[in-house]
């Protein structure tokens, strides 16, 4: 994504498919392979580590990156070249935080970046609905039907939740 300044930032998405819930989000000027297996490892943390990884077939992803999913125990699963839609819920993820967010913001640096996308990780987790899920957002909620509806301003006014207090 190009800032203010016209440099390139790279981005990294960390995403269950089972809810479709953000898992990871990691900004940078450099992406390298050591960069990305950092990542994968602060992602997964201490929890149980997902069984597969689906990732496209950029260069980024080197010899460090595959040793540190071999020995994560993750089944490395790369797309096939220039075939998007084998990992359709990522590329739609990717679609909708261009559309929903960064269209819509002028990125100031890695920081700023950094921050927006949380944000929006943020929202997709816990506010935004998808049909595949019943109406419901990644990380379920309680229905409210009592109380006095309220308007929750997320990045900035750009989207809103409405709640029930």
């Amino acid at each position: 994504m190009p800032i203010i300044s016209f440099r390139l930032l790279y981005g990294l998405l960390i995403m269950g498919h089972g809810r479709r819930q953000i898992l990871w989000v990691a900004v940078t000027t450099h992406p390298t392979a050591e960069w990305i297996a950092n990542q994968l490892t602060e992602a997964c943390g201490w929890e149980q580590s997902p069984r597969y990884l689906i990732r496209d077939r950029d260069g980024a992803y080197g010899e460090i990156f595959l040793r540190r999913v071999r020995s994560i125990g993750i089944r490395d699963r790369p797309t096939s070249p220039r075939s998007p839609w084998q990992n359709a819920y990522a590329e739609r993820l990717i679609g909708s935080i261009r559309r929903e967010c960064i269209d819509h913001v002028v990125v100031f640096g890695e920081r700023h970046l950094r921050h927006v996308l949380l944000c929006y990780m943020d929202y997709h987790n816990r506010t935004r609905t998808h049909l595949a899920l019943n109406k419901d957002a990644p990380i379920s909620r309680a229905v409210a039907t009592a109380g006095r509806i309220i308007c929750h301003p997320i990045l900035g006014g750009l989207h809103h939740q409405y709640g029930r207090i």
